[in-house]
Order: C-alpha cells, then sequence, then structure tokens
C-alpha cells in the first residue's frame, strides 16, 4: 500500500531489506559470542560471583533496596516539582505581556543552558554554607534542586512547543464563544496538547531517573548506583555482577514508566475519540474552509 509518505517496497528492496537484517542478526550474535566468551574465559560468569545476589537478602535490604529508595524519593520530588514549575513556566512563555515572557524566556534558557550536575554542585554549597540543612539531608536536597531547576526548564519548552503544535482554529474558536485566554488555556489548549506531549514529558521523567546517580557520583548521595562501589569494598559482591542487577533494575524502572505512559496516551485519545462530536459531511467541508479546528 502506498501514501505520500511511504512507498511499499519493490522486490530488490525486500531483498536488500532481508541481506541487512540477516548481515545484522550474524553480527549481533558475534558480538554477543565474544562478550560472553571474555567473561566466561575470566571467570565473571561464575557462580560464585552471583550467588550473593539469589542467595543472600542482605545485598537487598542492606544495600539496593536504600539505594533504590533514596532514588525513587528524589525522582519522585523532583518530578512533582519539576512538572507544575514547567507548565507555569511554559504557559508564561506564552503571555501576552512582554515583561512576563522575557523573565520566563530568561529563567529557562539561563538553566536549560547549565549541565545539571553543575546545579547540583551549586545547590549543595548554597545549602552548606546558606540553610540549616543537616549534611545527611545535604545531598537528597542538593540533587533535587539540581534535578528541578534543570528540568523544569526543558519541560518549559515541552509544554511550549506541546500548545503551540495545535491548530490556530481552536484558539480562534474558543474566542468565538467567549473564553478568556486563561479559560482558553485551561479548558481547550491544554487538555489536547497533554496527549502529543506525553511522549517527551515521560522521556524526561526517565532522564530525571536516571540522573540520580549523579548526585551519588559527586556528592556522596547514596542512591543505587552508588550502591555498587560499597557492595564491592565492603560486601565482597562482585562489580560486574553488581552493575548489571543495578542496570537491569533501571531497565525494569523505566520500562514501566514507559508503559504505564503508552497505556496513558491511549485510554486519553481512546476517551477523545468517545466524547467527540460526530459532524456531518456538510459541516466538517465548512470546517475545512473556514480552518475552525473540529473539536474544541
Amino acid at each position: 500500500m502506498n501514501s505520500v509518505l511511504y512507498d511499499a517496497p519493490g522486490p530488490r528492496a525486500k531483498q536488500r531489506n532481508i541481506i541487512y537484517s540477516v548481515v545484522f542478526v550474524i553480527a549481533f550474535g558475534l558480538v554477543a559470542w565474544w562478550v560472553y566468551s571474555s567473561l566466561s574465559d575470566k571467570g565473571q560468569l561464575d557462580w560464585e560471583k552471583w550467588k550473593p545476589f539469589f542467595t543472600d537478602s542482605r545485598a537487598w535490604t542492606t544495600y539496593i533496596w536504600p539505594g533504590l529508595e533514596n532514588t525513587l524519593k528524589a525522582a519522585a520530588y523532583s518530578m512533582v516539582i519539576a512538572l507544575p514549575l514547567g507548565a507555569v513556566l511554559g504557559i508564561a512563555r506564552l503571555s501576552d505581556h512582554r515583561s512576563v515572557r522575557i523573565v520566563a524566556g530568561a529563567i529557562v534558557e539561563f538553566f536549560r543552558a547549565i549541565p545539571v550536575l553543575i546545579l547540583m554542585l551549586f545547590a549543595n554549597e548554597a545549602f552548606s554554607k546558606y540553610s540549616d540543612v543537616s549534611s545527611d539531608d545535604r545531598p537528597m536536597y542538593a540533587v533535587v534542586t539540581g534535578l528541578v531547576l534543570y528540568n523544569a526548564s526543558v519541560l518549559a519548552e515541552i509544554v511550549r512547543a506541546g500548545i503551540l503544535a495545535l491548530p490556530k482554529g481552536q484558539t480562534e474558536a474558543a474566542k468565538a464563544i467567549g473564553l478568556r485566554k486563561g479559560q482558553t488555556m485551561r479548558s481547550v489548549l491544554l487538555p489536547q496538547s497533554v496527549t502529543a506531549m506525553l511522549p517527551a514529558i515521560v522521556s524526561q521523567i526517565v532522564v530525571i531517573v536516571k540522573d540520580t546517580a549523579l548526585g551519588g557520583a559527586m556528592l556522596t548521595f547514596s542512591e543505587l548506583l552508588s550502591t555498587v562501589s560499597t557492595m564491592s569494598g565492603y560486601y565482597g559482591a562482585n562489580v560486574i555482577a553488581s552493575f548489571t542487577i543495578v542496570a537491569l533494575i533501571y531497565i525494569a524502572l523505566n520500562f514501566a514508566l514507559t508503559t504505564f505512559a503508552s497505556w496513558l496516551e491511549r485510554r486519553l485519545r481512546r476517551a477523545k475519540k468517545s466524547t467527540g462530536v460526530v459532524l456531518p459531511p456538510a459541516a466538517v467541508a465548512g470546517t475545512e474552509s473556514t480552518g475552525a479546528g473540529g473539536t474544541i
């Protein structure tokens, strides 16, 4: 089946695709076998090196679970603060008032241009000199502050782009029925743009979860990844096995987030379809000719 954007492959293209697929599978198999052989020759796959994670609960209760708990806490706090803050900044960048647009734009561009690790380090120094936060809680505060400042600015651009991506007819139709700009944004534009923004928002949430590891690397924040060094140093666990277990936990967390987001996106799209108004062909044609979007 042909379309404007896609042409069905012909016989030669199909043959090339088959050859490329076979070559890729063979190359991937060879690389996987090389990695497996290298690890096996050096004894990294011996049961003794993986045994602590399957037979001794101390590896989980003493090291992995406390680190995972801190990772989830830092990520959750950052999401709860960064999402609404990013939405406010994104909407402010679309304000009719020039002063509001300039201030919001300066905040977004400033914090988006600074690496999140530098923001964490600055926050840690600020909390140590100008606050009463204890030294035990300071790494958590610094990590959350850095993640909020950086990701809120990124989410602001996601919100702004999602709103601007909507057809202008939506805004014009809302004005035509007497809605003010705040009502238009709250009742018309934001509900429609959320579905389009959801994949990008979830991608940024995944980044938040992974960036908590920066606090463990530079601020002695006892998050999930930092447990590898403590397990290998005090518990005697194998480093490669520890990294593999931690990587699988990160994969499971991020896969759960993306799966939930995909389910939520499908649910929102079905809800919009089920509540949409079915117009007769004449009305549809009239709407297309005037450019005032269909459903508000």
